[in-house]
């Protein structure tokens, strides 16, 4: 007699391969890292009179921390940024420009589809002392001298909010497409201003949404190689280029490494405090709360 499979059993034979794959692109070289970031020297890792702590206290007493702290900083940044300008640009098509709401997507989420490095490559063009930007403002009268933005925190900071305000967007754009325009109206109705329907109504609603963004455009830019390499040059050293070093550079793999390691524990850990002092759990909270008031 034929025996018939289980749910259970059939979500264990789908898993298996997600499974499998986790392990052999994750977890084997997450524990290849962990075990590389201990040893003194990389032709006898198993060794255990090779085993050491120095990688980590050179990290910890030296300029790396200084590197991860700027990394935080950019991506925090960058990620502040895109909500401030990303936020109120799709509220206005989502809500206001349904009819074009296509076309403006597209255009906003068209560096999404292109190439990161061609893009990173036209931005250098725009910001060149002979570049767009440059004798744009000339022509205006706004200088008279071309402006040195290649190679600055600035053509950092423009590049890094222009590739990532797509991660922003989309997300935001999926919330506020679905959200009910009745309850904005109903607010107005019972005599709330703008911004009393805003902060109570449709901030708390469209919070996972502003909390899916922030992890999608903070997480990527804290380990962006590409950008700072290309806009910043030799002047600034984040986490990316750091590791990049370390491997490919100067060959020093353990340290680079515990470095990877010690930036990734960083990240881990304020990602796990913002989704835990800005849970959506709170802001149904406070949607409960002005209601029971009311």
């Amino acid at each position: 007699m034929k025996k018939h499979l289980t749910q259970q059993e059939i979500f264990f034979f789908k898993a298996v391969p997600a499974f499998v794959w986790q392990l052999v692109f994750f977890g084997i070289p997450l524990a290849f890292l962990i075990v590389l970031s201990f040893v003194k020297d990389f032709s006898h890792p198993f060794s255990f009179d090779n085993f050491t702590f120095d990688h980590y206290r050179e990290i910890v007493s030296s300029d790396y921390m200084r590197i991860i702290a700027r990394s935080l900083f950019i991506a925090f940044f960058t990620a502040v940024l895109c909500l401030v300008v990303g936020y109120p640009l799709t509220y206005y098509i989502a809500l206001k420009k349904r009819k074009w709401k296509n076309i403006f997507l597209f255009f906003l989420v068209l560096p999404f589809v292109t190439n990161l490095l061609v893009l990173t490559y036209a931005w250098s063009f725009v910001l060149d002392k002979d570049g767009l930007l440059n004798r744009l403002l000339i022509a205006l009268g706004v200088i008279h001298e071309p402006l040195l933005m290649l190679n600055s925190f600035f053509a950092i900071m423009i590049v890094m909010f222009y590739c990532y305000l797509p991660f922003m967007i989309m997300p935001l754009f999926t919330s506020l497409e679905k959200f009910d325009v009745t309850l904005v109206e109903a607010s107005q109705d019972l005599g709330a201003t703008q911004f009393q329907t805003f902060y109570k109504i449709i901030l708390p609603l469209t919070w996972p949404a502003i909390q899916t963004g922030i992890l999608l455009v903070f997480v990527p830019a804290f380990g962006e190689f590409v950008i700072p390499l290309l806009m910043g040059g030799d002047k600034y050293m984040f986490v990316g280029t750091a590791i990049s070093h370390f491997f490919l550079i100067g060959q020093n793999r353990p340290l680079g490494a515990a470095f990877t390691l010690a930036s990734s524990a960083f990240l881990c850990c304020i990602v796990l405090f913002f989704l835990w002092f800005f849970s959506p759990n709170e802001a149904k909270k406070q949607i409960r709360i002005d209601n029971e008031t009311i």
